[in-house]
Parts: C-alpha cells; structure tokens; sequence
C-alpha cells in the first residue's frame, strides 16, 4: 500500500503506528515519536524525524533497535523468520541465492562482528550486491565500539530513508 503525504498527515497517531510502526524493525516507538514531529511537508521530513526519533533516544533504546535487526543471511533468513521488509531487501540484494562457500562467509563475518561489538552488523541492502556487502564487513570489523555504534545507526537511517520511500508517494 502506497500513501500520499496528505493522508499521513491525516492520520492519528494510533493508524500511524499501526501503519509505519514496522519501518524499524520491531521498534514501533520509532514510529510513535516520529508521529510526534508531524505534520509533514514533504516526504524527506518524514524519513528525518523517524531519523530525529531514533537519535534522540537514549542509548539503550538505539541499542535495542540495532539489535533488532536480524543478521545478514543469517539463520533468521534459511528459517523464514524475517520481517517482511528484511526479507524482500535482502533477496533484493541477492542475499536469498548464497553459494555454500559464500553462505559461510557470511556467517563467519557476522559471528566475528556480533562477537566483537556485540550487535548485529547493520547495512542498508537496497541496492546493493552481495559482493559490495561482503566489501564492506571486513574493515567494519575494525572500527572502534563507538564508531561501529553511530555507523549502524547512519544505516538504520538509510533503511528508514528506503523503506518510507517504498510507503509514500513522492509528489510529482
């Protein structure tokens, strides 16, 4: 379902919700404070006060979002446990038709960066292959706690950024 922006700002904030809570994953107090932000003037500032809510937030809320996010081709993925949304930007992305060997890889990385930051590795897939998400694990994983930290929540914000892209008409 596609919405124009007059029928967002239309909305109460419990169809709202109901309606865009899903855009972070699992997190629909995103939602709820970006609803706060409104009325919205064009879909860009849609897109920055779900962005305003996650960085307003405190610490352990952006925690609990990043960590709301399923790993990348993980076992979430083989068992058809995604959200709807993770599942088709993943398959977008060619991350659904992994080779044995690459598969591997990509749970490797992922085990080697949940271990060393303690949160999945974030990355907004729209658009991407799989070979330029594999790029960009490896020097990832040398990031500091803090810089890895504020990278996945830049990436949240592209998924926010897609994601309401995919919800609401531009006007024209």
């Amino acid at each position: 379902m596609s919405y124009s922006l007059v029928e967002v700002n239309q909305m109460d904030k419990e169809t709202f919700v109901a309606d865009f809570g899903h855009v972070a994953e699992h997190s629909p107090w995103v939602a709820e404070k970006a609803y706060e932000l409104g009325p919205f003037r064009v879909r860009d500032d849609l897109a920055d006060a779900f962005t305003k809510a996650m960085d307003t937030a405190p610490q352990a809320d952006q925690l609990a979002l990043i960590r709301a996010h399923p790993d990348l081709a993980g076992k979430a993925a083989l068992a058809g446990e995604l959200a709807e949304s993770s599942r088709d930007e993943q398959a977008g992305a060619g991350l659904d038709r992994l080779t044995r060997e690459e598969f591997a890889r990509f749970c490797a990385l992922n085990d080697a960066y949940k271990n060393r930051f303690g949160f999945p590795f974030i990355f907004a897939v729209k658009g991407a292959t799989k070979t330029q998400i594999l790029a960009a694990f490896e020097p990832r994983l040398h990031n500091s706690p803090s810089e890895e930290f504020s990278e996945a929540l830049r990436q949240i914000a592209r998924i926010f950024r897609f994601r309401l892209e995919a919800l609401v008409e531009a006007p024209h």
